[in-house]
């Protein structure tokens, strides 16, 4: 008997496998992929906060400053497929997930892919990991103008020097827009900010620097839609396994967050460079570097573009910003209230009937489930095959150039002048390095008659603004601190008490300077001798007003010590009254010509034997 058939007959598990690998091998047998985001089959868990796609939501931080650092290595890029759903629009496009770094669990997690409503005339340039030394930093993405050919590397910029206005609203429709840093001919110019008027679907994202390995990047202002009108988000995962790194894998995202639900529970790390949603409410949190939006700009870390929308948008509401001081408080006290961590714990969350809740039951929802749902605010369109294979490509094209930009990114710079100083691969100072970059796979495209809503504002002219150049070595003044949540757009922001005081220049402190201008005409008035001694104390404007105070008997007494060789100097040129009979002619002669000059009393008496 041969022993082959005897093992086969053996273990029969073995025959069905070598029957499918002849069949997989003549295409015969379809390759079995993994289940979508959730299923317990594909190892991955849904996660109910994290952070919140760059591409979504961008940071602004008003000093650049490197990544935090972590010890491991992100894994290889996972294949994403596009779920079966799209908001319905002409220029919506798929842009696939990342990798993040999850502090507290140690790894990385699974930042999913979304559905993104381009922002007009921008294009996206993909974020990737650097290695640093033995550790690795993420290097944030950007939207940079779909007209740019090339990218340009700058030396760092000086620290900003924004600090909220300091000028009255024209009206309650217009908005701060702060000011920035700006690279004109080998030096940085200062733009300050200014009111203009918002508009309700529109958000201002003010420029602001990205640091790259080769040099900051500058992001110049422009206008995206507002947060209803962006797209789709859907929530991130972590995996226990490492079923992501088969060869067959892919993974579909499949549980959407809520827009309105994402605001309320907003924060901000600008250590990662990333928004994140959910509960992250415990003071331990703050101290790792998370801001509530509400005090995220009031402290003077950056501009949080997205709450100071909002906060025009309640601009009829005078306690919207204290209500979400407020509700930060709340859910800081009640750890119970708080978002869940996970779709398990929060289905669990939403089984409770509790009436204190606030936390809205459509935090998180499945795609199935809102697609089947009337009440979405959303409208929907359905994914085709043919559509969903080619946003795959396209997805994989946009991973492709997001590996070119890293190597932009980190390839080193031309000497172009030994005798400048440089800070590792970055330009020297007042220097520029500019590199040409292919257009990136994921860019908005230009209508020929594009609809009236998605026409952004027109940018208000640079040349409207002042630009006043940074002298190297100079410390930024800041006449004003930021608005604070107590301070709504319109009000005068408190004032600095390190700063110096605005009342010099105003007319307050100049009332009594006539006053003293009149001190000083008055002695010229008298007779010659006098006024080589009388102006030394013309400065101190007390001379005039302690005598008033003194006994006359003083004044008479007084005279009686002054040398005699004074005396007969003091009445030449003066004329001698002869019509008032005294019996002294020495204090005749020295009170009468006060009295005929100015028409004031004889206090002065005493001030000449004083001077003299």
């Amino acid at each position: 008997m041969n022993p082959h058939s005897i093992t086969f007959q053996s273990f029969p598990w073995q025959q069905a496998l070598a029957a499918a690998g002849i069949l997989l091998a003549m295409g015969l047998l379809p390759v079995r992929a993994a289940e979508p985001a959730g299923s317990p089959n594909d190892g991955a868990e849904v996660l109910t906060r994290g952070p919140v796609h760059e591409a979504f939501a961008e940071t602004i931080t008003f000093k650049p400053t490197p990544g935090m650092l972590v010890p491991r290595a992100a894994p290889a890029l996972i294949e994403e497929l596009p779920p079966d759903q799209r908001p319905a629009g002409a220029n919506i496009s798929w842009i696939p997930g990342y990798w993040a770094w999850d502090s507290e669990g140690g790894s990385h997690i699974w930042v999913s892919g979304i559905w993104r409503n381009l922002p007009p005339g921008r294009q996206w340039m993909p974020g990737y990991w650097s290695e640093a030394g033995q550790d690795f930093q993420w290097v944030s993405g950007y939207w940079a103008d779909a007209a740019a050919e090339e990218v340009e590397y700058l030396s760092e910029p000086p620290e900003s020097m924004e600090a909220g206005p300091n000028i009255k609203a024209p009206s309650r429709d217009h908005s701060w827009m702060p000011g920035s840093w700006i690279w004109r001919e080998s030096r940085y110019l200062w733009r300050p900010g200014y009111w203009d008027v918002a508009r309700p679907d529109w958000v201002w994202v003010p420029s602001y620097y990205v640091q790259s390995p080769r040099g900051y990047i500058c992001v110049d202002g422009y206008y995206d839609y507002s947060i209803d009108r962006r797209g789709m988000i859907f929530a991130p995962v972590r995996f226990s396994g490492n079923d992501y790194s088969r060869p067959d894998y892919y993974y579909r995202p499949s549980t959407v967050i809520s827009l309105t639900s994402l605001v309320e529970h907003l924060f901000l790390r600008p250590r990662q460079r990333h928004y994140y949603f959910g509960d992250y409410y415990d003071p331990e949190y703050r101290q790792s570097g998370y801001y509530a939006s509400y005090n995220y700009y009031s402290g003077g870390h950056g501009y949080d573009p997205i709450y100071a929308h909002n906060r025009w948008r309640h601009r009829e509401d005078d306690r919207w910003e204290r209500r979400n001081e407020e509700n930060f408080r709340y859910y800081r006290d009640n750890q119970d209230e708080r978002p869940p961590h996970t779709l398990a714990a929060f289905q669990q969350f939403n089984a409770r009937t509790s009436k204190d809740r606030r936390v809205d039951a459509g935090f998180v929802t499945p795609l199935a489930r809102l697609v089947a749902s009337r009440d979405r605010t959303v409208e929907l369109k359905a994914v085709n095959e043919d559509e969903r294979q080619k946003r795959a490509r396209h997805g994989r094209e946009i991973r492709d150039f997001g590996e070119q930009r890293r190597k932009h990114d980190t390839a080193p710079h031309a000497n172009l002048d030994p005798g400048k100083p440089r800070k590792g691969n970055k330009p020297a100072a007042n220097e520029s390095v500019r590199v040409k970059i292919p257009r990136s796979p994921v860019a908005a495209k230009v209508p020929e008659q594009p609809a009236p809503a998605d026409t952004p504002p027109k940018r208000r002219a640079a040349t409207e603004l002042d630009d006043k150049p940074f002298k190297p070595g100079a410390k930024p003044r800041r006449d004003d601190k930021p608005p604070t949540a107590d301070t709504p757009p319109g009000k005068k922001p408190r004032m600095d008490p390190e700063d110096p005081p605005k009342s010099d220049p105003k007319a307050e402190p100049v009332k009594p300077r006539p006053r003293e201008s009149q001190h000083k005409v008055e002695p010229k008035r008298e007779p010659q001798p006098e006024q080589k001694v009388e102006p030394k104390r013309e400065p101190q404007p007390q001379q005039k007003a302690e005598p008033k105070h003194e006994p006359k008997p003083q004044q008479k007494a007084e005279p009686k010590h002054e040398p005699k060789p004074q005396q007969k100097a003091e009445p030449k040129g003066e004329p001698k009254p002869q019509s008032q009979p005294k019996t002294d002619p020495r204090r005749e002669s020295k009170a009468k010509p006060k009295r005929e000059s100015k028409g004031e009393p004889a206090d002065k008496n005493k001030e000449k034997p004083q001077n003299d």
